[in-house]
């Protein structure tokens, strides 16, 4: 008779009441504080970070349960490693989504997010996290947003921020700026209302400043590569020439046109320039007009009293549309300014044009139009008539200074050479760029510089829900910073939060607030109105959560210095490029400010994938939205995380599919009634120890590659193994695989572990050894012959048929090159021979 380590194994069920055993060890986690992180003197620091939820009304998504379980197993992982890990979890409370749904239900968004972070909370305690709760953090917690506010004020100090007119999206139904990426196909991505274009006084952060720097760390940052290069996109360095071309007979100006020689306001008897910058200035003889932007400041300057009214009309239609739109759009418009300037190459007065194609926010906001070689400007040329030269020609062209007529502007770079280029001809691309940059320079024409596509950051908001900026307007003092001392500068709790039409923010209705004393003269002063973008909210709460316990500083220098970086921060695709930008660009210049010791705040970021169900996306329209709790009710925390880490890979997604999780359940019953039933007598079976070491080998592998679905799978395979025959398993060969299983089903392995007689958490008790002697195969050495003739050995497991001795020998191309064709005849002695009959 056997021994089982359970004492009345026949009052067991065939498997466990997951209610009953998540309760308890939720329970007994908070009693014997688990999941707390001994932040000051924890052994091996590991910072496991993943993107805090928005709170929505409807509670935890699916998406968001996937996301934080795939954390929450490369923590777990790190914690058996022997880690001490952090893993923080708060709330991304502020923002229009918020302030949008309190308007639509009628209720104030100050009394609705508490009662939704409330309901995230309990939904994601049940998911079994290894969450430090005492280490939440919202938002909109005034002790939080003192230092979103004390953080503006850095950047302020250190003239990084700064405030301008600026054409912005603006959306007429949610009454607020859009940043481009808010834009699709012209339309609101929110609600769907066609976007409008308007100027506005924003405050701006100039992340310009650190795009180079932000593009080269990408080198090295142990990130996924579809992420990096998404950020290398939105970047987008442009190595190129500012070229300026003289405007004719224009001579003295004032008002807008003294900008480009930076004496404002006076009568300056200086020539007036254009500015453009171009990634191409091997075309330079090519190009035949110039077109501005409709905004840029030298339009009025430059248009002639003939052609003012026409200029004013394209410019007022011009603002009626919205940025992206402007990007985007294929119709090509235009109107010309009456104006020419001189073609620094070439000598030739080219005619000045304005169009909505060219944008301020790109380079200097004008352009030279090289029509011959560029596809948008031929275009444009073809419309409205203007000349088009062929400036870069194929090696086959000939000769050098003819000029065929374009049906299609030619725009290869490779192979090609220059023509109609004066002393340039026949110097390939490369090799002109600098020739012609270095002539030009020599006139006083032109200069070497590197463009990004990346414009400055605007953070300000029209609307209520967000962190109040800390800015007073005082008519003595100009703009005031509030005093450090004075944060947190706190949000008012408004009735009437909805916004107007005014491009003001509802704070600017309530005067008892906006008007204050200025700090500087004791006169009186006026609050800034705007509220602050979210994403400068997260932009530093990886920073915060160690040191939510301190009040008199933002971010603790010793502890920070011990847990940062973050060592791996996981989240998802759509925040790709701005919020991990806008993270490491705010650490950046926190590091240049002497306040942390590193310049990159991440250094492993995974992004994951999405999940659908039955083949789609999952929304409200199409009822195929998961409701987490229920599923949790009905199989239980454990069995619900494990089964969406085996849907797919865990960058990837995967399709949730209802009959699927059945299977999920069916292997932890199995697990729990194998480790219930385990004997102690006797010794384990060599093949199941094989097969466990083969699957501790597996799941090392795996989990740290964030592999989880096919770790699972090794899982299944060896209980499959361990219970072949529905044979009672060792204890040897089991208690190793409730270790394997914890980071994924945590309290089947915690109620396990404790049965198996051990009295610690099975997170404190270390990850298997692995054996690899043990987990060596049996091997035969079995000898190939083909037509009779030796032709080599192959190496197969002890005990192997005749099929699996033959694939090995004909995956060996040494004996494979003599077996050409289908074989007639196959002789096989099993563990010494095979021929091969062809």
């Amino acid at each position: 008779m056997t021994e089982s380590i359970h004492q009345t194994p026949a009052q067991e069920p065939a498997g466990y009441d997951p209610a009953a055993i998540e309760r308890k060890w939720q329970d007994r986690w908070e009693e014997r504080g688990t999941n707390h992180t001994d932040l000051a003197a924890g052994a091996r620091p590991f910072y496991a970070l993943m993107m805090f939820p928005y709170p929505s009304a409807e509670g935890l998504h699916v998406g968001n349960l996937f996301a934080f379980t795939g954390n929450d197993i490369y923590g777990r992982f790190q914690r058996l490693q022997g880690h001490t890990v952090f893993e923080p979890l708060g709330f991304d409370a502020f923002g229009i989504h918020s302030e949008n749904f309190a308007l639509k239900v009628g209720t104030h968004p100050a009394d609705l997010i508490p009662r939704n972070i409330d309901n995230f909370r309990r939904q994601l305690k049940r998911a079994g996290l290894m969450v430090d709760w005492r280490h939440e953090l919202s938002t909109t917690d005034p002790a939080y947003y003192k230092w979103t506010q004390w953080l503006f004020l850095q950047l302020y100090k250190r003239g990084l921020a700064y405030k301008r007119r600026a054409a912005v999206n603006w959306c007429p139904n949610d009454k607020t700026v859009l940043a481009n990426e808010q834009v699709i196909a012209g339309e609101c991505e929110r609600c769907g209302a066609k976007v409008e274009q308007r100027f506005l006084e924003q405050w701006f952060f100039r992340i310009t400043d650190y795009a180079g720097r932000l593009l080269d760390n990408l080198s090295w940052l142990d990130w996924s590569e579809s992420t990096k290069q998404a950020q290398r996109n939105w970047i987008g360095r442009s190595d190129g020439a500012e070229v300026a071309f003289r405007v004719q007979d224009l001579e003295e100006f004032t008002g807008t046109a003294t900008i480009a020689s930076g004496a404002s306001g006076e009568f300056v008897s200086e020539p007036l320039d254009i500015r453009v910058f171009t990634t191409r200035p091997d075309t330079i003889f090519g190009a035949t007009y110039l077109v501005l932007a409709p905004e840029h400041p030298l339009v009025d300057a430059v248009t002639t009293d003939e052609q003012r009214e026409a200029i004013a009309e394209y410019k007022r239609a011009s603002a009626a549309q919205d940025l992206v739109s402007r990007k985007v759009s294929k119709e090509k418009t235009g109107v010309f300014t009456g104006s020419f300037a001189v073609n620094p190459a070439t000598g030739h007065p080219i005619p000045i044009w304005i169009a909505d194609y060219v944008l301020m926010e790109y380079g200097t906001g004008a352009i030279m139009a090289v029509p011959g070689h560029d596809e948008r400007d031929f275009e444009f040329a073809k419309l409205f008539d203007l000349p088009i030269v062929r400036v870069v020609a194929g090696p086959s062209t000939q000769p050098a200074d003819s000029s065929p007529v374009l049906d299609e502007p030619f725009l290869e770079t490779d192979n090609v050479r220059l023509m109609n280029s004066g002393e340039f001809n026949g110097l390939g691309v490369m090799t002109a760029k600098q020739r012609i940059v270095d002539w030009l320079a020599q006139h006083g024409h032109a200069r070497g510089v590197v463009n990004y596509r990346l414009h400055d950051w605007c953070i300000s908001r029209q609307r209520y829900w967000g962190p109040p900026i800390p800015i007073i307007y005082c008519e003595k003092c100009g703009t005031v910073p509030v005093p450090e001392s004075d944060l947190p500068v706190e949000l008012p709790y408004v009735e009437d939060f909805k916004p107007d039409d005014t491009g003001t923010s509802p704070l600017a209705r309530v005067e008892s607030w906006y008007r204050v004393t200025c700090p500087s003269c004791g006169g009186v002063g006026r609050r800034e109105t705007d509220v602050s973008d979210t994403f400068l909210d997260s932009a530093w709460y990886f920073l915060r959560y160690p040191s939510t316990d301190y009040d008199d500083v933002p971010f603790d220098r010793e502890l920070t210095k011990r847990w940062l970086p973050v060592n791996s921060y996981i989240g998802g695709n759509e925040h790709a490029v701005l919020h991990l930008l806008y993270s490491r660009f705010i650490t950046m210049v926190l590091h240049d400010a002497g306040q942390v010791g590193f310049e990159e705040p991440y250094r492993k970021f995974r992004a994951h994938g999405m999940i659908i169900r039955e083949g789609a996306k999952m929304s409200k329209s199409r009822g195929n939205v998961v409701n987490p709790d229920e599923y949790v009710d009905r199989w239980g925390a454990d069995t619900f995380r494990t089964y969406l880490m085996f849907l797919g890979p865990y960058e990837e997604g995967g399709d949730f599919r209802d009959q699927s999780i059945a299977g999920v359940r069916r292997f932890l019953d199995r697990l729990w009634s194998s480790v219930i039933e385990a004997t102690t007598s006797g010794s384990p079976d060599p093949l199941v120890v094989r097969k466990l070491h083969q699957t501790i080998r597996k799941v090392s592998d795996d989990v740290p590659a964030l592999s989880y679905n096919t770790a699972i799978a090794a899982m299944m395979e060896c209980i499959n193994v361990i219970r072949r025959g529905e044979r009672t398993a060792h204890r040897a060969e089991v208690e190793p695989l409730v270790q394997l299983i914890a980071p994924f089903a945590p309290h089947v392995a915690e109620e396990l572990w404790e049965r198996l007689g051990h009295r610690e958490s099975v997170f404190d008790a270390g990850w298997p050894v692995f054996d690899p002697a043990l987990a060596a195969e049996d091997l035969a050495t079995i000898v190939v012959q083909v037509n009779g003739k030796m032709r080599g050995t192959v190496q197969v497991p002890s005990g192997s048929g005749q099929d699996v001795a033959l694939e090995a020998a004909m995956a060996d191309s040494g004996i494979a090159k003599f077996a050409v064709g289908t074989p007639k005849k196959v002789i096989f002695v099993p563990g010494r021979l095979l021929n091969i009959v062809v």
